[in-house]
């Protein structure tokens, strides 16, 4: 059983948006007194693409995995700003939820918040960087799709300049680009990435905006870290490429769709849950990459020749074992400044603080 609280938070507002997680929590609490109540909050609309849609299928598995021993809540397009997730967190946790997952960078601080308010309650935050006794935290490695994707970009394009729409220079976006080039200039050396940032996850009109902008400027290649289909739309109605992400989004670019890096939730979540019904759930740090399970490629698009396709699996076979890391050295940053050193390779502590971009990035600001 779920319950999804948006349409009583879109109707009642924002300035009471408690209240409306409240009322629309008692809907199903009778009847599932005796089940374990786990609530999910999302930054943008489920849809049917992108970043959430891919964690609300994370949460129709666990459902189906454990069926009627628990019960999900989720709360969709929760902003991270003027303090409606610290709201909407709080009353979940309020109302009973045993396990919350909170599943975007600007929930960390109000996740941290609450649950000291809930020590019983288990916090499972995604992309962030602070625990506690009873919040961990998980992120996939993104980076490892985005240098996969990065190869698929730099066979097909024609001008080695591809557009890539960010949504906010954190070091999870800024580390997604640079192994975005870095996989483009393993096969094509000259390869250059064009970056504008919307400053939003979930913005349709500034992502296509963002979009048509790079393309004016001689992308015939578009990506994104961004939510919606927005991006691979503009590049089906311009007749060139594009690399979706978060999930497979081929059916909004038929032609124009590559492939994308797609992020897998369900399992993680799945082994989460049961720990903690198990008693054995501990806080700590997931990275898990395509090895762990935690993100795959979507499938080819027909834009892509076998020989791409052949070359990025391979490449692919590598990095799942161990003998190529996409940050390995010799790095340069934009300003010619050697970063890492020829044999080494980054460290998580670094890749996870990453804040310059590789030489070959135009991105504002730098």
């Amino acid at each position: 059983m779920k319950v999804n609280l948006t349409k009583a938070l879109t109707r009642i507002g924002r300035v009471a948006a408690a209240g409306a997680v409240a009322s629309a929590m008692a809907i199903g609490a009778a009847s599932a007194a005796d089940k374990m109540k786990i609530g999910f909050v999302y930054v943008s609309p489920v849809g049917d693409a992108g970043y959430t849609y891919q964690h609300d299928l994370g949460r129709k598995e666990l459902e189906k995995h454990f069926g009627d021993k628990i019960e999900t809540t989720f709360v969709e397009n929760v902003q991270e700003k003027g303090g409606d997730a610290e709201r909407v967190i709080r009353e979940l946790a309020a109302s009973g939820h045993k396990v919350i997952f909170t599943t975007s960078f600007g929930y960390m601080n109000p996740t941290i918040k609450v649950a000291k308010r809930f020590p019983n309650v288990i916090f499972e935050h995604a992309t962030g960087y602070k625990m506690a006794k009873n919040v961990a935290i998980y992120l996939p490695r993104f980076y490892e799709g985005r240098y996969l994707t990065g190869i698929v970009a730099g066979k097909v394009s024609k001008s080695g300049v591809v557009g890539y729409v960010g949504a906010i220079p954190i070091p999870e976006v800024i580390r997604g680009i640079n192994a975005f080039t870095l996989g483009m200039q393993s096969v094509n050396p000259n390869a250059q990435v064009k970056v504008v940032y919307t400053q939003s996850w979930y913005d349709p009109p500034k992502e296509r905006e963002a979009a048509e902008a790079l393309i004016s400027q001689g992308a015939d290649v578009v990506t994104q870290h961004t939510d919606s289909t927005a991006v691979v739309q503009a590049a089906e109605d311009r007749g060139i490429h594009a690399v979706g992400y978060h999930s497979d989004m081929s059916k909004f670019g038929t032609k124009a769709h590559l492939t994308a890096a797609t992020h897998i939730w369900g399992k993680y979540y799945i082994s989460r849950v049961q720990a903690v019904m198990d008693g054995t759930w501990k806080s700590g740090s997931t990275w898990g990459g395509i090895g762990d399970g935690m993100m795959e490629l979507s499938a080819f698009g027909p834009e892509v020749p076998k020989d791409v396709q052949d070359l990025t699996m391979a490449k692919q076979a590598e990095i799942v074992g161990g003998t190529l890391h996409p940050f390995a050295g010799p790095l340069t940053d934009v300003a010619g400044k050697e970063r890492v050193a020829a044999g080494a390779t980054m460290s998580d502590k670094d890749l996870l603080g990453m804040d310059w971009y590789v030489k070959g990035v135009q991105a504002e600001g730098n």
